[in-house]
């Protein structure tokens, strides 16, 4: 059984308060900060850049994750711009990198943990060469580009089929899944598999964020997941020790 880690997606906070939005957040049990990073040619949006993710790390401990999302065209020329601004996860997509291997290598090269992301509709990567060396595996369940949409529908089935794959691979990464989350289907989605729930417009986009963290923590906690966090904890030891 594993624990579900939060992670509230700054796309959809108050730029204006995002140090009080961060911190308030925090408090209320979310442990990792989610960065969109567009760049208007992978996707439609145009977002933040390294600065961003520096303000970010400014603004918690360095206990709390800071989980970089680079939605961009050749992302091998940011990889060390936003590891030196204070990335701990930085995450490619499958459909945007050249060589998605040396890309997630170098990453873990940087002394970060390293992710590959899928759009909604992408068929899954060949898992055997690269279940070694992912830390983590986002599922995106909604085309990416803009906060507050719509789960897809085939989402649940699709984030089913990723912890299938990553447990007949024997692969440690965590599941992520990021798009439409909130407390209306928090507890599916852990349920289908998921390790760590991204929740953007759900969280920073309600009157209260602090209670929307609640709200998402509460709804897994009923699913099937436990509170000692030991799954965690062997995740966060284990690419430290390589």
């Amino acid at each position: 059984m594993r624990s579900v880690i939060l992670a509230p997606s700054i796309l959809s906070a108050d730029l204006l308060r995002l140090r009080e939005q961060i911190e308030a957040v925090v408090s209320a049990g979310a442990s990792w900060i989610h960065v969109d990073i567009m760049d208007g040619h992978f996707v439609p949006n145009i977002t933040f850049g390294p600065n961003i993710v520096e303000a970010v790390r400014r603004c918690v401990s360095p206990e709390i994750v800071i989980d970089v999302h680079l939605m961009i065209d050749d992302p091998d020329r940011y990889l060390a711009d936003f590891r030196e601004a204070g990335a701990d996860i930085i995450t490619i997509h499958w459909e945007a990198a050249t060589h998605p291997y040396r890309s997630l290598e170098r990453i873990t090269q940087l002394g970060a943990k390293c992710g590959l992301s899928l759009n909604p509709a992408t068929a899954m990567p060949p898992m055997k060469y690269l279940a070694q060396l992912l830390d983590l595996f986002l599922v995106m369940t909604v085309e990416p580009g803009f906060g507050g949409q719509r789960f897809v529908p085939f989402g649940l089935a699709k984030i089913a089929e990723a912890r299938r794959l990553l447990d007949a691979h024997d692969c440690h990464a965590l599941l992520e899944v990021d798009g439409g989350v909130g407390p209306q289907n928090a507890a599916r989605v852990a349920e289908a598999g998921a390790d760590v729930l991204v929740a953007g417009s759900s969280v920073f986009g309600s009157e209260d964020p602090s209670a929307a963290v609640r709200d998402i923590l509460e709804a897994v906690s009923s699913a099937r997941v436990s509170a000692d966090g030991a799954e965690r904890r062997r995740w966060q030891a284990g690419r430290r020790a390589r």
